[in-house]
């Protein structure tokens, strides 16, 4: 099945069979939703979805190269009556900047933050949901439960406690560590901030998926003699990559996206890009027509990821389709 690498674990020909049918119930769901999603309600549904979305943004391309003075006083749909085109606003943006921080570096700062800020929560949902779909240890329910209740606490409840955390330094077995973990260090604190916020989300959506693997496969594989790691890494960490995929893509456009975490976090030369584009257009937004062409500078890398991945998104939204 598409989407589904190849298993390399040596298995019998029920376990195979097993596979087989696994794979087959989950492309018969994908092709009933298809089927669904394909008639002519829902694709004019989809039509008018699509232009309410689209106009906003529309309007503001088409005001990120009109002049200042119109901007500031006319509607972005009088463009089209007296057309009058500028590049002004995005020269503007991509070389405005401060004592430490240009442009450039910002887009680059936004890059090493987004990056790590998105594989290490994943790599750490991925082992916990595993633990928790298939190893039976005591308090299991429990402390799923306590991650999952996780979810309804507010970031901004967390900010402080977490910044004074950062301050300190941090104590591991009687070592005290600073530099990158303090207030003004470099990129340590923020990734470490969005990956505490974005795992009780990741583990219970991974969760959810592991879940709903067959659990024959995972039997059959034990009594061929698969190791806990050889299941992991050869059979559901392959089955479960539409999910891993999805979560990584909202986790990638949350962090890139992110204002609230960056203006507690990354101060100084590690700033991202959204910070940079808060502080250049004004306390009070006075200066927002370089926002609107600030918005298109930053959006270059989230559209890249999106139109690459977006395949990924209704295989994940299929997650535990398999069972049954």
């Amino acid at each position: 099945m598409s989407g589904v690498m190849p298993i390399d674990l040596p298995v019998d020909d029920e376990t195979r069979e097993e596979l087989t049918r696994g794979e087959r119930r989950s492309e018969s769901i994908w092709s009933r939703t298809k089927k669904a999603l394909s008639n002519p309600w829902a694709s004019a549904a989809s039509i008018v979805i699509a232009l309410l979305w689209t106009i906003p943004t529309f309007g503001l391309l088409v005001s990120s190269f009109r002049p200042e003075a119109q901007i500031k006083t006319t509607g972005w749909w009088t463009f089209f009556a007296d057309p009058e085109v500028t590049i002004d606003n995005y020269v503007q943006v991509l070389q405005a900047g401060n004592s430490q921080l240009t442009m450039a570096g910002a887009f680059v700062n936004s890059i090493a933050i987004t990056i790590p800020a998105t594989i290490v929560p994943l790599a750490i949902a991925c082992f916990a949901a595993y633990a928790f779909s298939w190893i039976d240890f005591k308090g299991r329910d429990w402390l799923f439960i306590f991650v999952f209740a996780l979810q309804i606490v507010p970031i901004q409840m967390a900010l402080i406690p977490l910044l004074s955390s950062f301050s300190r330094g941090i104590n591991i077995l009687g070592v005290q560590i600073t530099g990158p973990l303090g207030v003004s260090g470099g990129y340590a604190q923020v990734w470490i901030a969005h990956s505490m916020f974005a795992l009780p989300l990741a583990i219970y959506l991974l969760h959810n998926f592991m879940s709903q693997i067959p659990a024959d496969i995972i039997e059959a594989a034990r009594v061929d003699g698969a190791t806990r790691g050889q299941i992991f890494y050869r059979i559901v960490l392959p089955l479960t990559m539409p999910a891993i995929a999805s979560f990584a893509i909202f986790q990638f456009l949350w962090v890139w996206n992110d204002l609230l975490v960056a203006l507690i976090f990354a101060d100084g030369p590690v700033a991202p890009i959204t910070k940079l584009l808060a502080e250049i257009t004004g306390t009070r937004g006075n200066e927002w027509q370089l926002l609107t062409a600030g918005a298109f500078v930053s959006i270059v890398v989230p559209l890249i990821v999106f139109f690459s991945l977006q395949r990924y998104f209704v295989r994940g939204l299929l997650a535990g389709s398999t069972k049954g």
